[in-house]
């Protein structure tokens, strides 16, 4: 039994392992280098439209978990961002991880896992809209 669960582990650490690397760097990159007034700004309340589709597609991008993503949203509210684009950008940033991004890849396939991802930035866009023009 323990042999079993250190083989699936070591198969699941060896699939995942080159995602969760890129992730890391690439949202290490992005918080060291990019100023948090240059993001409010492209996210900022009057570019909201704009602002809402780059907030969706930089959230994939990075590897954000949701109490990772407070911190940083909480800058860029402070610089001038709308709520719907940290909406946007919380809700894509959470739910397209990169260590994720792999499973759902194996185990789904790929027509899938592109299914995956165009609903949850759909779904991100459309929670953006929604936060900025109905609540906000």
């Amino acid at each position: 039994m323990a042999v079993r669960f250190l083989k699936n582990f070591a198969r699941n650490v060896k699939a995942t392992a080159l995602y969760f690397l890129t992730g890391i760097i690439l949202s290490a990159l992005f918080q060291r280098y990019v100023p948090a007034d240059a993001m409010a700004s492209l996210f900022g309340k009057g570019n909201r439209g704009f602002g809402l589709l780059m907030a969706a597609a930089i959230g994939v991008l990075l590897y954000m978990c949701g109490g990772g993503t407070i911190p940083l949203l909480m800058g860029w509210l402070q610089n001038g961002m709308s709520m719907g684009s940290a909406t946007a950008f919380m809700i894509t940033g959470s739910a397209t991880k990169i260590t994720n991004l792999g499973a759902v890849k194996i185990v789904l396939g790929l027509k899938d896992f592109i299914l995956y991802i165009a609903f949850t930035a759909l779904f991100a866009l459309l929670s953006g809209f929604l936060v900025d023009y109905v609540f906000f």
